[in-house]
């Protein structure tokens, strides 16, 4: 897309129409340092004020964002290249503070070519302020949203503009630390085509989406629904009936085997058809911020989920139906997941369908065990209220890393593994034929996982999901709802001790066994 016009523009991409209201017009630049060419740099902010209309780069103020209150900040590239001063950093830290101070959510679309070069080291130092300004704002647990547009780049990219809650960028926009001019000028070689664009920044997993200048307010409005809900609103709620467990199958007719083969159907409906039914203003989380292509298996968003606005992580099939085997970068972004659930005081929904996690040479050379291993630290000790769906098959300790949750809820047809049948059988007996029996022993299915006080609840399956997708989603919804209110209810400090409790019991003699 092209270059946008102005930081009205920008505004105008967000603020509702008419609600915009403009601060700290008096905070303007002179010369800090009385630049050797005092006329020159003068004379150039006063021919910037006159070519733009507006005496800084930035413009800051407070606005409704689908009828949402927000604190905004919009980059003039017009002015100066919306390089940023003292006079600019002191709008944008003001802007954090009065977003601070009013509990508000600030909304950011920079557009500047880093640091003010003609205020020198002044201007460089803006960086660290409005670092900690951002770092401040999302301690609060308030949402900081950023919108990168064409270009943005060097101290402000590197410090206030890669900080936020939720990143998207329009398409195409020029996104890097240095302009392409600048690294071809001092180092002799010319960046790869594209290297600093969008869509190599969202293949990266370094921006979450990328969205059109048309949706960017209700792309904004949605994360702003999820985190900074406020009290809940009569009607949010998804309203369905709760499912009899009188429908699970009589002990008799328990076949873990056969029950297992039902998970790995690649029929069987997963994440993306459960999200479908419980999920709305779903704001996608891309890749874990390190600059290593995003693993698409892990799926994390945040979503109002039943209603109610949560973190979600999930273990998502391929278009094929084939279950996925997450590595250390889709572990990673689940961490990332965590914390922002941490972060916005949300509750964190985790929906586990894996055979296990990844396999290979650079999953081990990536530390995956490690990413395993904070994963299953990270989750046993977040604050917030944690509630585990457990939907498929569940291989070692590739799912376990999502599970440690307050509250497990299995479906009848899922399991818990710590190694795959058939692989027991080839430790065992060298063979595969004893994979049948062994799928019995292992304790992993779901009405074994309930009696060992693994799981907190099993959703029924009369027949396999696979044949009857809807009833199976409807039930699955309904225990969802309830378990999720009933977390929301509990007092925090009871709710963490009796997580760590359960977690600490499990296997202990005398406080229940597999069956």
């Amino acid at each position: 897309m092209g270059r946008l016009g102005s930081a009205w523009d920008r505004v105008a991409l967000v603020a509702d129409e008419g609600t915009f209201e403009p601060w700290d017009e008096v905070v303007v630049s002179d010369d800090p340092l009385a630049f050797a060419d005092v006329r020159s740099y003068r004379s150039r902010l006063e021919a910037a004020r006159s070519r733009t209309g507006l005496a800084e780069s930035v413009l800051t103020g407070r606005a409704l964002v689908a009828g949402r209150p927000a604190v905004l900040v919009a980059g003039e590239f017009g002015f100066l290249g919306g390089s940023i001063g003292v006079a600019t950093g002191e709008r944008v830290a003001r802007a954090f503070e009065r977003a601070l101070a009013d509990r508000l959510p600030l909304v950011a679309l920079p557009a500047s070519g880093g640091s003010r070069m003609q205020e020198g080291t002044l201007a460089l130092v803006q960086m660290a302020k409005l670092a900690a300004s951002a770092r401040r704002l999302r301690a609060a647990g308030l949402p900081y949203v950023v919108c990168l547009t064409d270009p943005t780049t060097g101290g402000v990219l590197a410090s206030w503009g890669s900080l936020g809650t939720v990143t998207f960028a329009l398409p195409g926009a020029l996104l890097g630390f240095a302009g392409p001019r600048v690294v071809e000028l001092l180092t002799g070689t010319a960046l790869p085509a594209g290297v600093q664009t969008s869509e190599t920044l969202l293949s990266q997993g370094l921006v979450d989406v990328v969205v059109e200048p048309s949706a960017v307010r209700s792309a904004v409005a949605r994360v702003l629904a999820v985190a900074r809900p406020g009290p809940r609103r009569n009607g949010d709620s998804t309203t369905v009936t709760v499912a009899d467990p009188t429908l699970l199958a009589p002990p008799s007719a328990r076949d873990a085997w056969a029950s297992l083969g039902f998970a790995r159907d690649r029929r069987r409906p997963g994440a993306r058809e459960l999200l479908d039914a419980i999920a709305s203003d779903v704001t996608e989380l891309r890749g874990d911020r390190t600059g290593r292509p995003d693993d698409p298996g892990c799926f994390a968003a945040l979503a109002r989920i039943c209603g109610i606005p949560a973190v979600l992580i999930a273990q998502r099939r391929a278009p094929d139906g084939t279950p996925p085997a997450l590595g250390p970068a889709g572990f990673r972004k689940a961490r990332r997941a965590m914390a922002l659930a941490a972060e916005l005081r949300l509750p964190l929904v985790t929906l586990v369908d894996t055979p296990g996690a990844e396999l290979s040479a650079g999953a081990e050379r990536g530390g995956l065990a490690g990413e395993i291993a904070a994963c299953l630290a990270e989750l046993s000790g977040l604050p917030v209220p944690t509630l585990a769906l457990l939907i498929g098959e569940g291989g070692s300790g590739g799912a376990l890393a999502l599970l440690v949750a307050d509250r497990i809820v299995c479906a009848e047809h899922a399991s818990l593994g710590v190694i795959a049948p058939e692989g027991a059988s080839a430790i065992l007996y060298r063979d595969l034929d004893h994979a049948p029996e062994l799928a019995a022993a292992q304790g992993g299915a779901s009405w074994q996982l309930e009696r060992a006080g693994i799981a907190d609840a099993v959703v029924p399956e009369p027949q396999p999901a696979h044949e009857q997708p809807r009833q199976f989603v409807t039930r699955l919804a309904a225990v969802v709802e309830r378990e999720l209110a009933a977390l929301l209810a509990r007092d925090d400090a009871e709710r963490l001790a009796a997580r760590h409790a359960r977690w600490r019991a499990l296997g202990t003699p005398g406080a229940g066994g597999a069956g």
